[in-house]
């Protein structure tokens, strides 16, 4: 075996890992919105992946970049998101183009929040166990980037 196959394999391993260590760190993000709130695996999921999109939306690429480095598989759980739309994301649009951009940036995430059969008052019940789940992993820098969008 030669030096570059055992550094090609060291690789793999070590990126496995690094993978493996990503998606337990998300579980754990969802473990405690599904314990702490007492709604399923699905509905913790998206919608952490709800509020993670809107922060990928708003956010620059440097910044949300900070976000992903505290709790990297964001994509998955993005993608594992329902579509915000319907009239409360229209409203929340209108919110936020009149200068209300936190309240309109949240207001956006009802109807997501709604198709995962949860009510909107739990999109405030959310966002402090991801911003302290967003600090504990990446700090107060990454917590303070994060709370611009959704607190």
């Amino acid at each position: 075996m030669t030096l570059s196959t055992v550094n090609s394999v060291t690789a793999c391993i070590v990126q496995a890992e690094d993978k493996d260590c990503a998606e337990e760190d998300m579980m754990e993000l969802i473990d405690q919105i599904v314990k702490n709130l007492g709604i399923n695996e699905d509905q913790a999921k998206g919608g952490a992946g709800l509020f993670l999109k809107l922060a990928k939306n708003k956010l620059g690429a440097e910044e949300f970049s900070e976000v992903q480095n505290a709790i990297p598989e964001t994509d998955d759980v993005i993608r594992s998101a329902p579509e915000s739309g319907g009239i409360a994301g229209a409203l929340g649009g209108i919110a936020s183009s009149l200068g209300a951009d936190k309240l309109g940036n949240l207001a956006t995430l009802s109807g997501g929040f709604s198709k995962l059969g949860l009510d909107k008052g739990m999109i405030g019940k959310f966002a402090p166990i991801i911003l302290s789940f967003v600090q504990s992993k990446g700090g107060d820098t990454a917590k303070g980037i994060l709370e611009k969008v959704i607190h």
